[in-house]
C-alpha cells in the first residue's frame, strides 16, 4: 500500500524548485499527483478536464487529415496523451523546458506515463517554448522552418498570470502572429488559460489569426461541491 503523502522527485530550475508529489486525497479517496514550483502548484491530477479538452477541442477545428502536432508543455502529460488518441495524429512534438518534468515521464513515476513516452509518433524536445519561437530555431531541430497543423499551449497560468517575465510576449499581436507563421495555412492554435475568457487577449487572437474563440470549459470541483472552470482559446489561421 502507498503512504498517504509522498514526494516522488525534486530538482532545482531555473524558475525555482519543482517537486513531483503524490497523496491520497482525503475528499475523493483517490491518489492524487500534484507538481509545485516553490509553494505555489502547478497542476493536479485531480483536474484534468479542461487540459485534455485543450487537444479535443483544438483538434475538432482541423479537418479529417494526417496532423502534425507541437504541444508546448508536457505536465502531468494529459493534454499529450489526449492528442495522441487522436487516431488523425501523425507525429507529436511535446517542448518542455524542465529536464527533471521529462525524466519523470521516462521513469514511468506518473501513471500512465508509458503510454505517451512509447507511442512512436511522439518525440519529446527538451527545449523553452518560447524561445524556440521566439528566436526562429522552431520545434524541429532537423527542420528549424517546419510548419504544424496544430500548436497546443499550456504551460503559463493564463495570459497575464505568466510563470517567467520572458513569457509575456507570446500574447502580444507580434508574438501571436510569430507562432501563426509555424502553423499550415487553415492551422490551429489552442492555449489553456486558468482565468476567464479576456476581451483583451481575444483581440489580440483576432487580429493576428482569422478565427478565434474562448471557450469554457466546466467541471466538478470535488474539494469545494460546486464547479470549477477554466479557458480554452481555439485560433484558425486563414486558408490561401
Amino acid at each position: 500500500m502507498h503512504p498517504r503523502f509522498a514526494e516522488l522527485a525534486w530538482a532545482s530550475t531555473r524558475i525555482g524548485e519543482v517537486s513531483l508529489r503524490r497523496r491520497l486525497e482525503p475528499t475523493t479517496k483517490t491518489e492524487v499527483y500534484e507538481v509545485k514550483l516553490g509553494d505555489e502548484y502547478l497542476m493536479s491530477s485531480l483536474f484534468t478536464v479542461a487540459e485534455e479538452e485543450l487537444a479535443r477541442l483544438t483538434l475538432a477545428a482541423l479537418p479529417n487529415a494526417p496532423l502534425d502536432v507541437v504541444v508546448g508543455g508536457l505536465g502531468l502529460g494529459y493534454t499529450a496523451r489526449t492528442a495522441l488518441a487522436d487516431d488523425r495524429v501523425q507525429s507529436l512534438v511535446v517542448v518542455e523546458a524542465l529536464a527533471p518534468v521529462i525524466d519523470w515521464h521516462r521513469r514511468e513515476l506518473l501513471p500512465q506515463a508509458r503510454t505517451l513516452t512509447t507511442d512512436p509518433r511522439t518525440t519529446v524536445l527538451e527545449g523553452d517554448f518560447f524561445a524556440l519561437l521566439r528566436d526562429g530555431a522552431g520545434f524541429d531541430p532537423a527542420v528549424p522552418d517546419r510548419r504544424f497543423d496544430a500548436i497546443l499551449v499550456d504551460i503559463d497560468h493564463s495570459p497575464v498570470n505568466v510563470l517567467d517575465p520572458t513569457h509575456a510576449d507570446l500574447y502580444t499581436p507580434t508574438g501571436l502572429q510569430r507562432l501563426g507563421s509555424r502553423l499550415h495555412p487553415g492551422g490551429v492554435f489552442g492555449l489553456w488559460s486558468d482565468d476567464g475568457p479576456d476581451e483583451a487577449f481575444l483581440a489580440a487572437l483576432r487580429q493576428s489569426f482569422a478565427t478565434a474563440t474562448a471557450q469554457v470549459v466546466t467541471f466538478a470541483n470535488p474539494l469545494t461541491g460546486g464547479n470549477s472552470a477554466n479557458t480554452v482559446y481555439v485560433a484558425t489561421t486563414g486558408r490561401p
